[in-house]
């Protein structure tokens, strides 16, 4: 938890000023909605993105044979 600390401060937080608190708020849900979640490496996925990890342990769509290719093959053909 402390590495997310230091990352917002680093990678948000001192790198400008905002007017309100409402600013500020809105500043970090974004960062931590559309950067830090998804896009940042995660050492528990093995220094994986979420969309990279996701990506190896999906199922993938089975393709489907066309019913003359297997019929064919069935036959020796």
């Amino acid at each position: 938890m402390e590495s997310f600390w230091g990352s917002l401060q680093i990678e948000l937080l001192d790198r400008q000023r905002w007017r309100t608190n409402l600013e500020l708020a809105i500043a970090i849900a974004d960062y931590i909605e559309h950067f830090y979640n998804p896009a940042r490496r995660h050492s528990a996925l093995g220094y994986l993105t979420p969309q990279e990890f996701e990506a190896l342990h999906l199922p993938q769509p089975q393709a489907t044979l066309s019913k003359k290719w297997s019929t064919e093959w069935d036959q020796g053909l």
